[in-house]
């Protein structure tokens, strides 16, 4: 057996509904590779890391489960919006982390540059602008 080692800066992990990993490069092309390849991503989780250094320009939601978001480096603000209540969750030290409930708008605040783990049930992700 071959055993590679890889960054999840620079592959992605995907759990197929068997919970089988697959690496996916974090191209132009992830998404619809993401549809096309995993029966349109339905019961399959992506494992990603982004580093971002200003806030979110949007807001996302995934009514398919919970997302997991786990800090790396930096310091994140997270803004979770549920049938009109509003919650701010700060993340300061590396390994705190925030669980969003599926259907929870939620956005992220930083002025620093911060690294993010996310576990994400990507089948429907929906996005609007702030």
């Amino acid at each position: 057996m071959t055993r590679t080692t890889l960054n999840i800066a620079q592959a992605f992990i995907v759990l197929n509904q068997q919970k089988k990993a697959s690496i996916e490069q974090p191209d132009a092309l992830l998404y619809q590779r993401l549809e096309d390849n995993y029966a349109g991503f339905q019961g399959c989780e992506l494992i990603s890391c982004f580093e971002f250094t200003q806030d979110w320009s949007s807001w996302e939601m995934h009514p398919a489960g919970d997302e997991t978001v786990i800090l790396l480096s930096g310091q994140a603000l997270f803004v979770l919006q549920h049938e009109g209540t509003e919650q701010l969750l700060t993340l300061e030290q590396p390994g705190d982390f925030v669980i969003i409930p599926k259907h929870t708008w939620h956005s992220a605040r930083t002025s620093v540059k911060t690294k993010l783990l996310f576990i994400t049930p990507g089948k429907g992700t929906q996005h609007k602008p702030l």
